[in-house]
């Protein structure tokens, strides 16, 4: 649609083509409409216009970092079901959906059992931190471990270590589950190295800190890495009952009215 008698519409549609303000060309028209119908002064409509666009690029680093941070599938903390699983505390949640953890550089530590939330509240963190405007990767252990071997063979791992150090959230998922392995484990701690008290990392574990030395193959190895996860770190303890069996035996089992 244009606003009749205005012959200038194509003239600032190819100018906002020019410039990059695409939400600017894309609203013009409704806002100046808007602005004519409700006699808006020229500041008004020009600052109507200015934070159409500004929402528009937020909105747009918003989803161009939420692609970034390859989360396998979506999950909001708005979503978690905090009555499931009362080990959690939704006060400690939401102080984590805040970014000023991530900008102190501080570790974020979830241990539980299998079932209990501890990817959900992973991604779920992840994503709110994204859409704050920083940087998040979310991978799992085993391939991260797996592309810094693969690194190392080529002779890129201070190439591929580098980039993992500028990114201000790393969510390690499934932490502790296989055994990586003395050279493994010397690869990871090179990462948590590297972001040590500048970058927050956030892992999910299913091994309490006992039985880590399983995982790393090297006791003294699994101390520093252990060392430099916990220090000043959050802690979110999500239990032993699995909140996806009760959901399942709910599905299955449907209890009477």
């Amino acid at each position: 649609m244009s606003l009749p008698g205005d012959p200038e519409d194509m003239l600032i549609d190819e100018a906002c083509r020019e410039l990059r303000l695409p939400a600017f060309r894309e609203r013009f028209i409704d806002l100046a409409a808007t602005a004519r119908r409700e006699q808006a002064t020229y500041k008004q409509f020009l600052l109507d216009m200015l934070q159409a666009e500004q929402f528009g690029r937020d909105l747009r680093r918003q989803q161009r970092l939420l692609r970034l941070a390859r989360f396998p599938r979506p999950k909001r903390l708005e979503d978690f079901d905090f009555a499931k699983n009362p080990n959690v505390t939704p006060e400690v949640v939401a102080d984590l959906k805040s970014p000023t953890w991530v900008r102190e550089g501080r570790p974020l530590v979830l241990i539980g059992d299998s079932g209990t939330g501890k990817s959900h509240l992973l991604i779920g963190i992840g994503t709110a931190i994204a859409e704050t405007g920083l940087s998040v990767r979310y991978t799992t252990t085993s391939a991260l471990v797996n592309e810094l071997a693969e690194a190392d063979a080529n002779r890129r791992l201070s190439s591929v270590i580098a980039r993992y150090s500028k990114i201000d959230l790393l969510c390690l998922d499934e932490f502790g589950y296989l055994n990586l392995g003395r050279k493994g484990a010397k690869l990871l701690f090179q990462i948590f190295t590297e972001r040590e008290e500048r970058k927050a990392t956030a892992v999910a574990t299913n091994s309490p800190f006992t039985e880590w030395d399983k995982t790393f193959g090297d006791a003294r190895l699994c101390a520093a890495i252990a060392d430099r996860i916990t220090f000043r770190c959050t802690l979110i303890q999500t239990g032993t009952d699995s909140y996806r069996y009760q959901t399942t035996q709910e599905f299955l089992f449907p209890t009477a009215d």
